[in-house]
């Protein structure tokens, strides 16, 4: 049999012969303390009965289990010998009846990767947390199941645990005898089932919604760190933006919330952002902010929050039948979690952000050799793996916004409300939502989704303005362009707006035109006439998903006048189309970095501004001139710290700018600086350098060689905890040695001794951009150990490995694109999703290499010109 990999037509051919009506799942995690005995693995006792029917008497079948042993299996009575049914990942089952009952009582593992039931041991005190994380396909790690979304079935867990432990699941549970036992669930798949278990700081609250016909809904209400976080634990807005969330989606979804409880989980060492459990949902502790963050850190945490309450409708209580359709649930959830964060919590500008940091996710992923349609053919559990991109969140729920746009907001809401209450339990493909979508919208959905959800590409919009002998616009059109490589040209609804800036003054629009953009031209009628613009701004108001281009006339205008703008979403789609022009190479990166250290300080929302540091990071190390590094770096450190000073004293913008003034430091000035402000020899009125900013200072001090060993290890006495150990860790691989380097190569390559948390802590500061030389020797070391990195390692670790370890930046970039190309040719049979993340890798490279060759002709022309 196959190893642990389960592929799409054995997923259908198990559906089609089995259904599931019942697990009972019993845990015992009291091996989770005290010490370990043995070279293998730590292992808990994991019993598992699964009642089920066949639809073919005497067939065979397998169910799924990774563990590293198995002490008994039953199948109607009959003892099986585990020897011969079980081969580290399946068990297989012969002549099954029409109902039946297994049993499989197993040694499962814990988790140091973040997959399955993963055990973290806190620094700061000794104690042991545990939390289950199972997407796609981990839950095999922790019991015996048949690991698919479309076989679902109610659970029943009990769980054993230390005495000192509270232990959650998806139901209420209570504990009596020494066990926990939970409320069985209702039939939900198996990998939104969940256990978190440890001595958590618990805080409760509760819910109560009234309904029109005199119903009542109560909502126990809870949410949870470890200990050591308790302190810094502000519960009450975690409690805030649910309330109004569960709120939101009741007004609009007409389903009362299914799922009894609602606990929320922070926890340690967590892969994700978040996991939509049904009742338990799980979030990395990070949400939990150790030191003053920026408004944008506060929205980012409650946009997250509504996007995982969004899923108990989108994903648990309609599931996709399988990964294919991923995007009925996340673009779902991604797309809910923006409408309902502007529709019901403070953050009334989500779609600002929505517009800047997610579609450029999108954008970057819809222009990469792995690019896919938001519905995707999914073949197996790796490639399952791997669809978790900017496609099918940000670019499906991009879609998706546009459908709302194109059916009309109640349409689209009542379409919700039949698909919920059609499909309540089960589980659905792409036909099964156009079909309730075109009962209330009367439009015929077929030519929508094959435009917009069955081909991949991204188009590129640019305006045409010819003006007439008045100087008034003659004729303005829209371009459309697709990528060779995906030339389907799409359907667009967008608003074309006008811009000038009037006597010096700030520019804004005094002329906007909505207009179907359908082919190659498409004239813009309704603006002949009016007086010639500054700016053409098309998608201005971002109504559709597409590549915002500009002519001469607009790029002029936005050197000059781009931060005094005055809609902020005018400005947040401007900085978004020049970043794409710089990756594209039709914009110099050394142009871009000049836009941001003109404009950015003018810049008011936090957001924006934080995404604009990182932009002009990455242009400065990715698409820049080698030879002008060296006069980039100085200037943004300069710009920064200029801004940092004007910055107005404690205000969220001076903390944005004092982050990136560390990022950006290159002299012995800046790093003088950084440590006279660790050390409180100098001051910036108002900065509060908190921890978390001290950490922020440190690795840069760090990578140039201003901070030792000595100076880390006395920082981790000051911070002795669980992020004070990840961020020592981080600095500690950072420091310019050759030794330094092979210390942390060996200790993510050679060993699997760390933790998910340490190895990235690891490769993010090993891969220094300011470090080309030391990380030389590494490319040939890189592409020598990827099959045996993606053979041993767990798919996530083995992820971070080849994604992380990447020579991204190398000396001669040509010879390592060269290298890549030889490695992707011998190596043609290797795992598609191995082979996706290196060809994901190559395609960011040589985007580089055409933005580094687009930025040293630009000085060569400016030089001539000059």
């Amino acid at each position: 049999m196959p190893g642990e990999n389960l592929s799409r037509d054995e997923a259908r051919e198990r559906a089609a012969l089995l259904s599931v009506d019942g697990y009972e799942v019993s845990l015992d995690l009291r091996s989770a303390v005290g010490d370990h005995d043995g070279d293998g693995p730590r292992t808990f006792r994991s019993v598992t009965t699964i009642r089920f029917r066949c639809a073919e008497q005497g067939a065979s079948s397998f169910a799924d289990l990774v563990a590293p042993s198995v002490t008994a299996v039953s199948l109607n009575g009959r003892d099986l010998d585990p020897a011969e049914v079980f081969d580290g990942s399946r068990i297989l089952l012969e002549d099954l009846a029409a109902d039946n009952e297994l049993t499989v009582d197993a040694r499962c593992a814990y988790s140091r990767t973040g997959e399955g039931l993963h055990r973290f041991v806190d620094p700061e005190d000794g104690e042991v947390y545990l939390y289950t994380q199972y997407e796609p396909a981990d839950s095999r790690r922790v019991f015996a199941n048949f690991e698919q979304p479309d076989l679902k079935a109610p659970f029943r867990f009990e769980v054993r645990a230390p005495e000192e432990w509270t232990v959650w699941s998806n139901g209420a549970g209570q504990r009596a005898d020494g066990v926990w036992r939970f409320a069985e669930t209702k039939p939900i798949s198996t990998y939104i089932t969940c256990v978190v278990a440890g001595p958590y700081h618990y805080v409760t609250d509760s819910y109560t919604r009234e309904f029109a016909d005199g119903t009542r809904l109560d909502i126990p209400l809870g949410a949870m760190c470890r200990k050591g976080l308790a302190p810094h634990f502000d519960a009450d807005d975690v409690f805030l933006v649910t309330r109004q969330g569960l709120d939101f989606f009741h007004d609009h979804f007409d389903y009362p919330y299914p799922f009894g409880k609602y606990d929320q989980a922070f926890v340690p060492e967590y892969n994700l952002g978040a996991m939509e459990n049904p009742g338990l949902v799980t979030f990395r502790e990070e949400y939990i902010f150790r030191g003053k963050v920026t408004q944008a850190s506060y929205q980012a945490r409650a946009n997250v929050i509504l996007h995982e309450m969004a899923h108990m409708w989108f994903g648990d209580l309609v599931t996709m039948e399988w990964w294919d359709d991923l995007w009925l649930k996340e673009s779902f959830a991604d797309f809910m979690g923006a409408f309902s964060l502007v529709g019901a919590t403070r953050f009334t500008d989500g779609w600002i952000t929505f517009a800047n940091r997610r579609k450029s996710w999108a954008y970057r992923a819809d222009q990469l050799p792995s690019t896919h349609p938001v519905t995707a053919d999914i073949r197996d559990l790796q490639d399952a793996k791997l669809n978790f991109d900017g496609i099918t969140y940000a670019k499906g729920a991009s879609v998706l916004k546009q459908l709302v746009a194109y059916v009309g907001q109640d349409a689209f809401l009542e379409g919700a409300r039949r698909y919920f209450k059609r499909h309540a339990y089960g589980n659905t493909r792409l036909g099964d939502l156009l079909s309730v979508l075109e009962e209330t919208s009367g439009r015929d959905m077929t030519a929508w989704a094959r435009s917009w959800l069955q081909t991949a590409g991204v188009n590129s919009l640019t305006p045409q303005v010819l003006l007439a002998a008045d100087g008034r616009v003659d004729e303005l059109a829209v371009l459309q362009e697709a990528a060779e490589s995906h030339p389907e040209l799409r359907p667009h609804r967008v608003a074309v707006g006008l811009y000038r800036a009037s006597d010096g003054g700030p520019l804004e629009r005094y002329a906007r035109a909505e207009v179907d953009v359908d082919g190659p031209r498409t004239l813009v009628t309704e603006l002949t006439g009016t007086d010639a613009p500054d700016l053409v701004l098309v998608n201005d108001d971002d109504l559709t998903y597409c590549k915002t281009r500009f002519d001469e006339t607009s790029v002029a205008a936005l050197r000059t006048h781009l931060g005094s703008m005055t809609d902020p979403l005018a400005r947040a789609l401007c900085w978004s189309a020049l970043w794409n022009m710089t990756r594209d190479a039709l914009l110099p990166a050394r142009d871009f970095i000049d836009l941001v250290l003109r404009h950015a300080g003018r810049e008011s929302d936090i957001g924006v501004l934080q995404m604009l540091h990182a932009w002009a990071s990455s242009a400065l190390t990715h698409y820049a001139a080698p030879e002008w590094r060296p006069v980039g770096a100085p200037l943004l450190a300069e710009g920064a710290l200029r801004e940092l000073r004007a910055a107005e004293p404690g205000s969220e913008h001076q903390l944005a700018w004092a982050r990136f003034f560390a990022t950006a430091a290159s002299t012995e000035a800046d790093f003088g600086l950084l440590k006279a402000l660790l050390e409180g020899t100098e001051k910036i009125d108002g900065l509060e350098v908190d921890q978390e900013l001290r950490w922020s200072f440190l690795e840069p001090l760090t990578a140039h060689g201003a901070a030792d060993a000595s100076t880390l290890a006395a920082e981790l006495t000051r911070d002795d905890t669980a992020s004070g150990k990840r961020h020592q860790v981080r600095c500690l691989a950072a420091r310019p040695s050759a030794a330094v380097k092979a210390q942390a190569w060996a200790q993510v390559v050679e060993s699997d001794a760390l933790s998910n948390a340490l190895v990235e802590a690891t490769i993010a500061g090993f891969v220094q951009p300011t470090q080309r030389e030391l990380l030389a020797p590494y490319a040939d070391r890189y592409f020598g150990m990827l099959e045996q990195i993606w053979s041993d390692r767990s798919i996530q670790i083995a992820m971070h490995v080849v994604s992380g370890l990447f020579p991204a930046f190398p000396q001669d970039g040509q010879a390592t694109l060269a290298a890549t190309d030889a490695w992707l040719t011998a190596h043609e049979d290797a795992a598609p999703a191995l082979r996706r993340l290196v060809l994901e890798a190559r395609d960011d490279l040589a985007r580089g290499l055409r933005g580094q060759a687009c930025d040293a002709t630009a000085a060569s022309a400016a030089s001539a010109a000059g």
